[in-house]
């Protein structure tokens, strides 16, 4: 980590609580060249925009932004052991670097958020680092939100039809049936005909007027086991406002195991659902019924030592026609090829990978999708990727 010295212009040291704290009520400007840390709390009440260079939070203390302004910088990362907590909402406008600690946000407050602007993505997200409580997004079609709790990255990938001015999403590891978060109640035995079973172990809220396909995953804590004994059933479902009950917004066969996995929803218009979940649906049940068939797991060493340096599967060589897709645990597609052969190396051949995309994809567990067009099968298994 860097060394940053300290500009402060028209700034003067407060203390609150017992903590210093920086008080902006005047002119700070970071310029290009710039890097300011903060190893305090931040309150703002003055504009703060039109910054460039680098803005951190840094130290083992708690820290917190506050004020009546929202605050806008450029490059933001965090490294904080006990988080950043928001009492006034951030925009960003470039990149957000996830190192260590988590940008902390009131559930019960949606009108606190993390706001990434036009353009603006994120790195370095993991599941000790990302946004705990609301994130949004202004003038952005497609984005994975990087928001989870105090224990796991659990994003939701947000894929719209066109351009979104707002949208703003949080996940809760909370019972639907009662939340704590919430002053009403999303009772998962009113549901419709086709839907056999809900989640109560978690969900996601997620707002927007653009109509949008969503992908959510689930882990080992999310106990799918509780929910459905066949893997092939799981679906997304949504508390849809007008009818008040859940409702399938399954879209095509779910990847992955009881364990983990990732599913991908229809085109719906995320405000006219309270929140969305995972679920099981009724068998038989399209678009759940066609056969998927399980291969073999796989390694991927990209490390230039002639041995599995590339994702190939011999099946593959008997059929003329064919796709492949990979994402990666948490349902972003990372690679797709028609007729592929071994091209896979740990490299994605997607633009939606932000940055260090030269670097390769990070090691870990991903999911691989084969359709056979000629023979109308599906197969799916997981690669590990070793760097």
């Amino acid at each position: 980590m860097k060394n940053y010295s300290f500009l402060f212009f028209f700034t003067f040291v407060a203390f609150v609580s017992a903590q210093s704290a920086l008080y902006n009520n005047g002119n700070l400007r970071i310029h290009e060249s710039g890097a300011i840390g903060f190893h305090t709390n931040l309150i703002n009440e003055a504009p703060l925009d039109n910054n460039l260079g680098l803005v951190g939070f840094y130290g083992s203390q708690p820290l917190a932004v506050s004020g009546t302004s929202v605050p806008q910088f450029y490059d933001l990362e965090i490294a904080t052991d006990n988080n950043l907590e928001l009492f006034l909402g951030i925009d960003n406008t470039n990149n957000t670097n996830f190192i260590v600690g988590n940008i902390y946000a009131p559930l019960t407050q949606s009108s606190v958020y993390y706001n990434f602007l036009s353009n603006a993505f994120y790195t370095g997200e993991n599941d000790f680092s990302k946004i705990e409580g609301y994130a949004a997004i202004t003038n952005q079609q497609n984005f994975g939100f990087p928001i989870g709790d105090s224990e796991f990255m659990r994003p939701l990938i947000l894929n719209s039809e066109s351009t979104n001015l707002f949208a703003k999403c949080a996940y809760f590891f909370e019972n639907a049936n009662n939340p704590i978060s919430f002053n009403t109640t999303f009772d998962t035995t009113e549901k419709s005909i086709d839907v056999e079973n809900i989640s109560v172990k978690e969900f996601w809220k997620l707002e927007g007027n653009i109509a949008s396909n969503v992908t959510l995953s689930w882990n080992q804590r999310s106990a799918m086991a509780n929910v459905t004994e066949d893997a092939s059933t799981i679906i997304p479902v949504g508390w849809n406002k007008n009818s008040q009950r859940w409702t399938s917004l399954a879209n095509g066969a779910p990847v992955g195991t009881l364990n983990e996995g990732f599913v991908s929803t229809i085109s719906f218009v995320p405000d006219d659902y309270e929140i969305i979940t995972l679920g099981a649906s009724k068998t038989p049940y399209e678009p759940l019924s066609k056969e998927v068939l399980i291969l073999d797991n796989y390694i991927v060493s990209a490390n230039d030592d002639g041995i599995n340096d590339s994702f190939f599967i011999p099946e593959l060589e008997e059929y003329t026609s064919h796709s492949v897709q990979i994402y990666d645990r948490y349902g972003l597609k990372v690679f797709e090829m028609e007729n592929y052969t071994n091209q896979f190396t740990g490299f994605s051949n997607l633009n939606n990978i932000p940055l260090n995309q030269e670097d390769g994809l990070p090691a870990g567990v991903y999911f691989y999708i084969i359709y056979i067009p000629e023979e109308d099968l599906n197969f799916q298994g997981f690669l590990y990727l070793a760097r």
